[in-house]
């Protein structure tokens, strides 16, 4: 082939005594045309240059006249710092310095950061396999670079191999090694050329050392693929070393010798047999030879051992190349690695999380493959989906132990109801349960399970350990806030069990994880829990005072006086019009029975009657059936009754377990003029029914009786048992205190998403659930909570609290520009649009300084008040997974049987209102009430700067679309320097631009919700009831 060269004579070699690289082409194409110096199959690369590679003359180096090579296909960087030979899939753009250049290798290499570049077309392929696109890679000697693959893998048209790599150390040193004591360093690099040209190699190793031992190294990969079990997934897993660009720092007898920075081993050490663990190599022999996770000698060099948290405040995760010990700050930070030290100790691990990346996890903490992890994580179609083999997997076999798990979303979310449809849902919660023998360690953080969001983006991190108890404790699990009492009681075992059971209810083998909670003691706990659970939420019940029958061991139902109350559970009666329709009861003698029936029924304060529980063990179609009836619960006989239906299945399948064993007794009530209008009217709506639970007679025994079925029975209790969630949750925190209104000095939300549906209403909603309360009345001494509560007029005149998120000049200004950011900030136009007039934009700042650059991917809210001696500051702050929207908080929504005094209140407190959430979520917030006279809210630092600067007239936030015009600008200066730009470039970047999504979006409001009795609870109903009728026939 002929080979053109843009030098009219051949150039002699000039060799760099900082170092340079020896390229060879084999079989050059036709045309290649050289902008460097070069012969006809050698290429020499200066050290600290950047070369580029593609088929425009104007800005490439090496040019081939070829439509499947893009415009700058790649670029190549000897880095003489660190000795090392990268190469790019695409370009950087122009706009940078050549140390910049230097330093986005570097860090591109370790972070892998998605932003400065744009891919190729058709790719890089490195030894076959190509490189991610966009990202950079380190080759070796050896390496075959090729740029277009056609057909077969091994038969690459475009292609250099890494003939040489001389370090500054070899140059410098090969008198000393090879030649002799000659001073002259123009003859010394003759020398150098020489003995490179002429194929002898310098210095202490032969020319095709590093060759031969690479060579060694892949054909031992070979033999390990021809003898694995499954030699398609070994090739999978080499492919994973290559294309997340780990660090081998040389081959040595056929084995890669790692650095310390790699996989946490003392240099030098060797490393035996390898196997491949998604983003990482890991060792099998590594525990025999080089660590114990039991020591601190484990510890990677940048790693520290934690003490023990108090958990009054929360920290900030431990950014890469940033030096955090040289900037005096308040904040202390942490990574996950430290959180997990040391590994060997942990007997189970429980995860939330959004997105993930689970093998960079395994690797990173260098967790065994023996441990017991469970992952809840987001998966749209299976978190949809109502298959139940779709609520989980196990896609890793190296982890047999390692399960994720797809919680599901409400069908009374999903559009139109109906769960094919999918909706507007979210698992968002970053949650971190680390079990040990003698304690256990609970972590709230904003950041998901992947390896930008710990190393590259700032998050808050929250954690506290907690004691083993002597023996379980059951009754920890059902704690309330204040129990009736004066005195508050923590409620964290409470609320994260809760939360961590309606995440698993439809997994019985993760259930045992709730009894695993009960084990511990977290009574010392200091912040709150703030969950979320998707759904249409209703206020807790009030208990009934005396109530008179329970269903309890051997399906008996007995008075009882003085049982504990645990809580309840919205419920419902199915198959009531299944008895009382026409066809069943032509002449309606049975609905006159039950009008009777309700007519004489006691109601209590609430418009509520007690009803009967009976199991129906000799059911052929459910064993777990129970009937609800209606009697006179004074004169009530075996046959002085009417049933009206059943408990749904769902509800059903864990009660029978749990009262039949004797450890819960369950009692319920309905509202009899609702169950008389459904008997009626015939409507689909549902006949509501409040399930009360209560301890059972051998309660204070189940540590000893329960068994495998009891336990997922109480998960499912758990995940069903009503509890204040989103803003409701804050409300019942919060209300516990009278704050200063008129001592309020900020009150402030810093969020990386704001929703697209927040309104006056919705900040009211919130701002009330804070506390906030009119000034008119903020000393009245009124005990009712609703009184001076704020609504959406006031909201409207006076805004009640400051948004705080970057504005886009903050964003293009950041050293890594807006690409970072594009999938972490969320804002869209028409919120903007909606929320500029009322003046309630601040910019978000980062802080410490030391952070001012990096995306935050925080979710921080404070309210702050002066204390009245002025020394100290109370309030709270909140931190976790929440952003500002109601997806995540919940949109309050009013019954339609509710009348409303006042429409535009916004805050629908009513006890016929229920609470929209989109999301499951997590946070944990610090309170120093007004009484505290010991603490002080400002040492808890938060992580952007107060006061935030207000936004200026000019200014605007970095929404979707001001990042999007941005980028298209950044596109525009740059097309100026280009011609003849290739078509399928620009429409392959414009299609990526428009194909990326937020990680979150919002939340369709619902009004007028009316909950109704679905398909197959009819014809669960249906069949329970034809079974009962025959029989009794």
């Amino acid at each position: 082939m002929e080979l053109s060269n843009l030098s009219k004579k051949r150039r002699r070699i000039e060799l760099d005594s900082s170092g340079f690289v020896i390229l060879r082409i084999p079989n050059p194409p036709s045309p290649l045309i050289l902008a460097t110096t070069a012969s006809d199959s050698i290429i020499h690369l200066k050290s600290d240059s950047l070369y580029t590679i593609g088929r425009y003359n104007r800005y490439c180096d090496f040019v081939y006249k070829d439509s499947r090579i893009s415009n700058r296909h790649c670029q190549i960087l000897f880095d003489s710092n660190q000795n090392k030979l990268f190469i790019i899939d695409g370009f950087v753009n122009n706009c940078y310095s050549l140390s910049e250049i230097g330093d986005f290798f570097r860090v591109r290499k370790c972070n892998n950061k998605e932003g400065f570049t744009r891919a190729s077309t058709n790719g890089v392929f490195v030894n076959g396999i190509r490189v991610k696109k966009g990202g950079v890679f380190e080759i070796f000697v050896g390496d075959s670079v090729s740029f277009v693959k056609t057909g077969s893998l091994l038969e690459p048209s475009f292609r250099i191999v890494v003939e040489k790599i001389v370090c500054k150390e070899d140059v410098l040193g090969c008198n000393q090694f090879g030649y002799g004591g000659c001073s002259s360093s123009k003859w010394l690099l003759e020398e150098c050329r020489k003995t490179i040209v002429g194929g002898f190699g310098f210095g202490r190793r032969r020319r095709n050392e590093d060759l031969i031992d690479r060579a060694v190294f892949l054909l031992n990969q070979c033999r390990e693929t021809l003898l694995s079990v499954d030699p398609v997934a070994h090739l999978r897993r080499c492919c994973m070393v290559l294309n997340k660009e780990r660090e081998v720092a040389r081959i040595q007898n056929g084995h890669p010798r790692y650095s310390s920075a790699v996989c946490g081993f003392p240099d030098g050490c060797h490393v035996g047999s390898t196997d491949v663990v998604g983003n990482d190599l890991r060792c099998d022999s590594v525990k025999a030879v080089c660590r114990d996770n039991g020591s601190n000698s484990s510890l990677k060099p940048d790693m520290k051992v934690l003490g023990s948290s108090s958990g009054k405040k929360f920290y900030l995760n431990r950014i890469k190349f940033v030096d955090h010990d040289a900037v005096s700050n308040q904040h202390e930070v942490v990574s996950l690695p430290e959180l997990l030290h040391p590994v060997a100790t942990l007997s189970r691990v429980f995860i939330a999380t959004f997105t993930n990346d689970v093998l960079w996890f395994l690797s990173c903490c260098e967790v065994p493959n023996h441990l017991p992890i469970t992952i809840a994580c987001h998966n749209t179609e299976r978190c949809w989906s109502s298959d139940l083999d779709k609520r989980t997997s196990t896609p890793y076999p190296e982890y047999p132990n390692l399960v994720l798990v797809y919680p599901q979303f409400p069908e009374v979310i999903a559009f139109g109801k109906d769960r094919t449809k999918q909706g507007i849902a979210c698992h968002h919660p970053k949650l971190l349960v680390l079990q040990r023998e003698d304690s256990i360690r609970v972590v709230v953080t904003s950041a998901n399970l992947v390896s930008k969001q710990w190393d590259d983006v700032t998050n808050t991190v929250w954690w506290q350990d907690f004691p083993r108890r002597s023996e379980a404790d059951y009754s920890s699990l059902f704690t309330h806030f204040t129990d009736g009492d004066k005195s508050f009681k923590s409620d964290f075992a409470a609320q994260l069990a809760g939360f961590v059971a309606s995440l698993l209810s439809d997994v019985p083998s993760q259930a045992q994880w709730i009894a695993e909670l009960t084990k511990y003691d977290f009574s010392g706990a200091v912040g709150h829990l703030v969950a979320s659970v998707p759904g249409m939420h209703k206020h807790k019940n009030p208990y009934p005072l005396e109530p008179m029958n329970f269903l309890s061991a051997k399906h008996c139902s007995s008075r009882s006086i003085g049982t504990k109350f645990l809580g309840s559970v919205e419920a419902s009666v199915v198959g009531l019009k299944y008895r009382f329709h026409t066809s069943a009861d032509s002449n309606g003698a049975q609905l006159k029975t039950l009008a009777a029936f309700l007519i004489r029924c006691q109601e209590n304060a609430f418009g509520m009657s007690e009803v009967l529980l009976r199991r129906n063990t000799n059911i052929p179609a459910d064993s777990n059936a129970v009937s609800v009836l209606i009697c006179d619960l004074d004169e009530a006989s075996e046959g002085d009754c009417v049933q009206l239906g059943f408990l749904p299945r769902n509800i059903a399948n864990w009660v029978a377990p749990l009262c039949d064993s004797g450890l819960f007794s369950f009692t319920a009530c309905i509202y009899p003029k609702e169950a008389l209008a459904a008997a009626l009217e015939g409507s689909n709506s549902k006949v509501q029914l409040i399930l009360y639970v209560a301890q059972g007679p051998k309660f204070h025994e189940i540590s000893t009786l329960i068994k495998p079925v009891h336990v997922a029975a109480i998960c499912s209790l758990l995940a069903s048992v009503q509890r204040c969630s989103g803003i409701w949750r804050l409300r019942e925190v919060l209300d516990q205190y009278r704050w200063p209104e008129l001592l309020e000095t900020d009150f402030i939300y810093g969020s990386s998403s704001i929703g697209t549906s927040i309104d006056p209403k919705f900040l009211a909603a919130f701002a009330a659930a804070a506390g906030k309360r009119s000034p008119q009345y903020a000393d009245s001494e009124e005990s009712d909570p609703e009184w001076g509560i704020w609504n959406a007029n006031q909201e409207a005149r006076n805004p009640s609290m400051r948004i705080l998120f970057p504005t886009i000049q903050r964003v293009k200004d950041a050293p890594c520009g807006i690409w970072p950011s594009r999938r972490l900030l969320c804002f869209s136009e028409k919120t903007w649009q909606r929320l500029r007039s009322v003046d309630m934009l601040h910019d978000s700042v980062p802080h410490p300084k030391c952070r001012v650059g990096y995306p935050m991917h925080v979710k921080v809210a404070r309210r702050r008040f002066r204390s009245k001696t002025g020394k100290s500051s109370v309030g709270w702050v909140y931190c976790g997974s929440h952003n500002f929207s109601p997806a995540a908080w919940g949109r309050p929504v009013a019954a339609p049987s509710v009348e409303r005094t006042d429409k535009s209140a916004g805050t629908t407190s009513c006890p016929g209102s229920r609470l929209h959430i989109c999301n499951y979520e997590l946070g944990i917030m610090f309170v120093v009430p007004p009484s505290d006279k010991n603490s002080d809210l400002d040492d808890i630092v938060l992580p952007f700067v107060v006061p935030a600067p207000k936004y200026r007239h000019c200014d605007r936030p970095a929404t979707a679309k001001a990042m999007r015009e941005a980028l298209v600008e950044l596109g525009e200066l740059e097309k100026k320097h280009i011609e003849n730009q290739a078509g399928e470039e620009v429409e392959e970047t414009m299609t990526l631009l428009e194909d990326e999504v937020p990680e979150e979006e919002e939340v369709v409001e619902m009004t007028n919700y009316v909950p109704e009795e679905k398909d197959e609870e009819k014809a669960y109903a249906e069949t329970l009831w034809s079974q009962v009728d025959s029989s009794e026939g």
